[in-house]
């Protein structure tokens, strides 16, 4: 069998006798058997951590569970600093959760969560952070600020966490690089490996947004119309 895979500029073919393999696995082989040098990550091969995530015919995949197919073209998530080969750094994707603070800061400790409570944002804990989101996104391409799918996504899963007391907080911080930067391509939810619909939670979030007194600043630009700009752990150790 016969893959491409993408180093330094270009894409090398290796030839491959290995049939109803992950792409990890495949990985593995050529690494142990036919080229040392090739490097990628791996963490738990049980589509948990998030960190062998890289793109195969230039959509967004878990090698740990994609099923390799002839001519088959491999190349590093987009939108991320390529360390070497298949590996990227994560570090700016995920800065983005500290900068949108997507984590409980004001604990109303007299909440209490029923099992209905827990279902409301059940969904969004599935995150793995694996960056599928982040390598679709047509708008963190070009604007390195957007906070992105996956910390807004956890931003929603504050905000409609009744223990987190001041859920304003949380979308104050959100208007700027946030959610009416999204186009609502709905990139992030094809991709997403845990099925969450980031285009969804931003939605929820710009309507929670409105009840805040906040709207989209493109409304009434350009002489009063509106442009909209709508389109419609564990952590893996590089193998070098």
């Amino acid at each position: 069998m016969k893959i491409s895979i993408k180093r330094e500029f270009d894409f090398i073919e290796y030839d491959v006798d290995m049939q109803d393999a992950t792409l990890l696995e495949m990985l593995g082989h050529i690494k142990n058997e036919v080229d040392s040098s090739l490097a990628y990550s791996s963490g738990c091969r049980s589509s948990v951590c998030g960190s062998c995530a890289m793109r195969v015919n230039e959509k967004e995949v878990l090698a740990c569970s994609y099923k390799v197919q002839e001519g088959d073209k491999v190349e590093p998530l987009k939108n991320v600093p390529v360390i070497r080969d298949l590996v990227v750094s994560m570090d700016q994707a995920l800065e983005t959760n500290a900068r949108a603070k997507a984590w409980l800061s004001e604990y109303n400790a007299q909440a209490k969560l029923t099992h209905e409570d827990e279902k409301i944002n059940e969904t969004q804990s599935d995150c793995i952070l694996c960056g599928s989101c982040y390598s679709a996104c047509p708008v963190y391409a070009v604007n390195g600020e957007f906070l992105g799918p996956f910390a807004l996504t956890r931003v929603w899963k504050v905000v409609s966490d009744k223990r987190e007391a001041e859920p304003k907080s949380k979308i104050d911080t959100i208007q700027t690089n946030g959610v009416w930067d999204c186009t609502l391509c709905n990139e992030c939810t094809v991709v997403c490996p845990q099925n969450i619909s980031s285009k969804a939670d931003i939605e929820k979030l710009r309507a929670k947004s409105s009840q805040f007194g906040y709207m989209d600043p493109k409304f009434g630009s350009f002489g009063g119309g509106y442009d909209g700009g709508f389109g419609s752990g564990f952590d893996g150790s590089p193998q070098f």
